[in-house]
């Protein structure tokens, strides 16, 4: 499975870097293959793999936010969805509905 999520901390004032450092590690330290960007985190792995390591994540930045946004996307199959995107052709985009 591959999922995307983003955690946003509220309430613990303007800079966020500390708190998205120790998400990070907590990503890092899963051993899950992942890759993070700007504006989110992907992580592959299985569903009670990703839904742990999403809660550790969150029980992290409550320790100093006051609330967080959150969201979570996942897709299952994530073999199939890599077989097709590894064989797609610029030809191909709109064959294939998401």
């Amino acid at each position: 499975m591959l999922a995307e999520f983003n955690i946003v901390p509220i309430g613990s004032g303007e800079s966020m870097g500390d708190q998205i450092a120790a998400v990070l590690k907590i990503v890092d330290e899963s051993g899950l293959p992942y890759k993070a960007n700007a504006m989110s985190t992907v992580v592959e792995g299985g569903w009670d793999e990703i839904t742990g390591l999403v809660k550790r994540c969150h029980e992290e930045v409550l320790k100093k936010a006051k609330s967080f946004d959150l969201t979570k996307e996942g897709i299952d199959k994530a073999d199939k969805w890599r077989e097709i995107l590894e064989n797609l052709k610029p030809e191909d985009f709109g064959k294939y509905k998401v």
